[in-house]
């Protein structure tokens, strides 16, 4: 690989540098919600509302399974950017192979606890009778690509490590092509429904991890993988849980308070679920553009730190900053105000039975984007203040603060308000911007002292 594909984090003119690094970032995640969003269309459209609840009230439950592992990913691109920035060969080597071979380990496991508490855990979360098979049929189909899922997600954060944020975009390109055609044909021409949605996702994450494996093993510089030196180098893997766990233990966290929500969300009945479903899948479009930001603030702290140039951390910070509030404000009021035709769009065909009528999703899907989407930039600026905390070597601090911050607030707010005051679908939304809101403002706290030790 020339170094034409990768950024210079370390060196050139900052805003040009962060934005070549990050809008390929963006267009990624926003490729991987599209691709999302046409499983949920599909699915909505050809197999009826009640399949829609059943696909989109599964993703507080997988994120809650799957973070911890995805996390270690973090805690790879962190000492990876850092070894790339110090130009480190050994280093860097042991840790490209380490990190891969720590990605079919999490796969494993992951794929293992899905398979076996699936239907369980739905059950705990309140999923109505008429949705909870074909929930559970989603995810244990889904749980069987996790081996190729972890795999390509820790040989994205190599590549982006490195630099590199253009090649995930194209393999996600391909990938994601594949799982919309083979969508169509599974839901549509055999009318699999959500097993046809699951089987799509899954093939296509397999297409993914080869892809990145082959990329890996195809580069001419330092961080090249072959897969006869997968080893699990002791000191790199102890660096990677040291950064990972925090980060994944965050991720599930998060994901337990969202599933606590979603719960709460379940107990008002499919309609509002599918409401709740659809909207949330609309408004992951502003979240990752924004978490795109949350990444570059990341690596590029991490590669400056290792590169000993300090003084680019104050100005990449501010400069992320600056961006992911422009990014949350524009996209976040704009979703908003084309939610109805947005939300449109997982709306089921009137000749497919369903116990959801289309406007009961516009309707309730609209209540959630109207108190999400128009305060979700303090969401952005809350993971920028947890990404350069993790670049400067911080990673325990953002987990505890958001651990309180966020799920803290959210269940403290579910046990209290929601339960004893104000008992709706909008009290439940509410708790979210107040997470936020204090969340980050304790981070921007820890911020300023973290970066005495680099700024004087």
């Amino acid at each position: 690989m020339t170094k034409k594909q990768t950024v210079n984090m370390c060196e050139g003119p900052l805003l040009k540098n962060i934005l070549l690094y990050a809008l390929p970032l963006v267009a990624t995640g926003l490729l991987q919600l599209l691709y999302n969003a046409a499983d949920m269309i599909v699915v909505a459209r050809f197999a009826g509302g009640t399949a829609l609840a059943a696909v989109g009230s599964n993703g507080p439950l997988v994120n809650f399974i799957i973070n911890v592992f995805v996390g270690l990913s973090v805690g790879a691109s962190v000492i990876i950017s850092r070894f790339y920035g110090a130009k480190d060969s050994r280093n860097l080597h042991e840790s490209v192979h380490t990190a891969m071979g720590v990605s079919l380990i999490c796969g494993v496991i992951t794929m293992t606890i899905g398979l076996l508490i699936s239907r369980q855990a739905l059950l705990l979360m309140s999923t109505p009778n008429d949705v909870i098979d074909q929930a559970t049929l989603y995810l244990r189909i889904y749980f069987l690509g996790m081996p190729a899922f972890m795999v390509y997600n820790f040989g994205a954060a190599i590549l982006r490590a490195v630099g590199d944020t253009k090649r995930p975009l194209y393999i996600l390109l391909g990938s994601g092509v594949i799982n919309i055609a083979l969508n169509l044909v599974l839901v549509i021409r055999f009318q699999m429904g959500v097993a046809g949605v699951a089987i799509a996702t899954t093939v296509s994450q397999v297409v993914s991890a080869v892809c990145v494996v082959v990329c890996l093993m195809r580069t001419n510089d330092d961080y090249k993988f072959e897969i006869k030196r997968i080893r699990i180098y002791k000191d790199k893997f102890i660096a990677m849980l040291r950064h990972g766990i925090p980060a994944g233990v965050q991720g599930s966290i998060f994901s337990l308070s969202n599933i606590i929500v979603q719960s709460s969300v379940n107990s008002f009945g499919s309609a509002v679920m599918s409401g709740n479903s659809a909207a949330a899948n609309v408004e992951g479009f502003v979240y990752v553009a924004m978490n795109a930001m949350h990444h570059t603030c990341l690596a590029f702290t991490a590669q400056n730190i290792g590169a000993g140039n300090f003084d680019r951390l104050k100005k990449t910070f501010r400069t992320c900053m600056i961006l992911v509030v422009v990014i949350g404000i524009v996209l976040g009021w704009t979703v908003f105000l084309c939610g109805e035709e947005l939300l449109t769009l997982y709306t089921a065909n009137t000749s497919v039975e369903s116990t959801v009528r289309p406007d009961q999703i516009i309707e309730h899907g609209m209540v959630r984007l109207g108190y999400i989407c128009t305060c979700y930039f303090i969401c952005g600026v809350m993971d920028v203040l947890v990404g350069v905390l993790r670049g400067m070597g911080f990673p325990w601090m953002p987990m505890i603060v958001s651990i309180v911050g966020v799920c803290g607030v959210r269940i403290l707010w579910i046990f209290t308000v929601f339960a004893f005051v104000y008992h709706s679908p909008e009290s439940l939304y509410l708790s979210y911007a107040a997470s936020w809101l204090f969340t980050s403002a304790v981070h921007y706290i820890c911020y300023l002292k973290a970066r005495k030790k680099y700024i004087t």
